[in-house]
């Protein structure tokens, strides 16, 4: 930038005559400092325009050369090639997978977000079991009765369950896959979220691709990596995804009869026992003592049906079968009775609120009636904090919970069962505020 006193000439262009037409007013000592001031300031606003200057051509050229490259990552990379190649993984399929490839920020950060505390079952079942899912349900179970029931009757799986999973799991196909399911895998194993689970549905992936099954391009999925219709990670797809249709291809991404099928082997194979139901909702007679049930127990449905309980609607049990007592929150809210099939279910989805999400939703496609049972809505609940400081507690009476992590799962729920059963409590596995309490003065 050229300066000329009170005028700025851009950089590079020679003044005009135009510049200096106009005399130079002499300086008179009167006026010596606001003279000086002026001529400060437009010191000032020039070295301001040559900072912004370089600013941008710093910007553009950094912009220019793009983002670094992750080295730890390229080191990753370079550490898993020996495992993917003792897959049977070429060198010509591995770089073509990762061509381009960096982590992926967006799936890292969620990883990273503060867990938060589980919601109540009733509220997670409002928002997962809504009529227009309902509906919905209905309407692709008339559209799909002759595939679903062929898919029935190859696997024995009841078609509403099935029809409650792709619910569940995709809102039946409308949820899209939009993450490159090798870039979600690579970005959660080069941060070893949840240890070697990633990297080792990653190594899954790359055997996919080798094998000619799918093509980097049709391998979409979650942010996690779960894949079409179904949501299959990259090993569950190997053992269980199925060309029901025999087009040649297991497509779980746009092929129906082919996602109803690898969703119903999938459950068959973890033990779905044909002909029983998932379970239902009961009735307990006034004063049922619940003390020598619990949802872990199966007892013959006739140990329930001589002390007098009723199906919800008031009708009699079944004459056979083994059923467990179910309270998903707590004995003061609705009880139900669960065969194994219900077990079979949360195979999928190791989460209770999910497990019953499903059930229901199936019943409900199948019109029957939802929940009936009230909430327990005023009971308090444990925040993430107390729950924290209830697995401790576990721990320290000799409990093993699983992680520390403020979430209940089937191990913690397990725990406080058996500490609920030695001080003659009701053994729901439901924490509460009060059991809290009592485990910080059990010794």
């Amino acid at each position: 930038m050229s300066l000329v006193i009170g005028r700025f000439t851009p950089q590079g262009k020679t003044p005009s005559a135009q510049d200096f037409s106009t005399p130079l007013k002499p300086i008179r000592s009167t006026s010596c400092a606001a003279s000086m001031a002026q001529i400060l300031r437009m010191i000032v606003l020039a070295a301001l325009f040559v900072a912004g200057l370089l600013y941008l051509f710093h910007a553009g050229y950094a912009h220019a050369k793009g983002p670094p490259p992750d080295a730890g990552f390229a080191k990753f990379l370079q550490e898993l090639w020996p495992d993917a190649k003792t897959q049977g993984v070429s060198r010509e399929t591995f770089d073509d997978a990762f061509a381009g490839v960096t982590p992926d920020p967006s799936v890292i950060a969620i990883t990273r977000k503060q867990a938060e505390f589980a919601r109540p079952i009733w509220q997670y079942l409002g928002g997962a079991v809504t009529e227009t899912r309902v509906h919905k349900g209905q309407e692709i179970s008339a559209q799909w009765k002759s595939t679903l029931d062929k898919v029935e009757q190859r696997y024995g799986v009841d078609q509403n369950v099935v029809l409650g999973v792709w619910g569940m799991e995709t809102n039946f196909g409308g949820a899209a896959d939009t993450h490159y399911v090798i870039r979600s895998l690579a970005s959660l194993a080069y941060v070893r979220y949840r240890g070697d689970f990633f990297r080792y549905e990653l190594l899954i992936a790359l055997k996919i691709l080798q094998s000619g099954q799918l093509t980097k391009e049709e391998m979409r999925g979650s942010w996690a990596g779960a894949m079409g219709q179904p949501q299959f990670m990259p090993s569950t797809f190997i053992q269980y995804a199925v060309d029901f249709d025999g087009s040649g291809s297991k497509d779980i991404w746009s092929n129906v009869p082919d996602s109803l099928a690898s969703m119903a082997n999938y459950l068959k194979a973890h033990g779905w026992i044909a002909g029983e139901p998932w379970g239902f909702e009961v009735t307990l007679p006034q004063g049922f003592d619940a003390s020598a049930f619990d949802e872990s127990r199966y007892v013959p449905v006739g140990e329930f049906a001589t002390k007098g309980v009723t199906q919800i609607d008031g009708a009699p049990l079944p004459a056979h079968g083994n059923y467990a007592l179910m309270f998903p929150a707590s004995s003061h809210g609705p009880a139900y009775l669960i065969t194994r099939n219900f077990k079979v279910i949360k195979s999928y989805n190791n989460s209770l609120s999910y497990t019953l999400a499903v059930a229901i939703l199936a019943d409900r496609i199948a019109g029957k009636p939802g929940v009936q049972g009230a909430w327990p809505v005023h009971q308090p609940q444990l925040n993430e904090a107390q729950c924290f400081q209830m697995q401790r507690q576990l721990v320290r009476l000799g409990y093993n919970v699983g992680n520390v992590d403020g979430r209940v799962g089937d191990l913690m729920r397990e725990a406080i069962r058996d500490f609920q059963r030695k001080r003659g409590l009701v053994a729901d596995g439901y924490p509460t505020v009060a059991l809290l309490d009592a485990m910080q003065k059990a010794r």
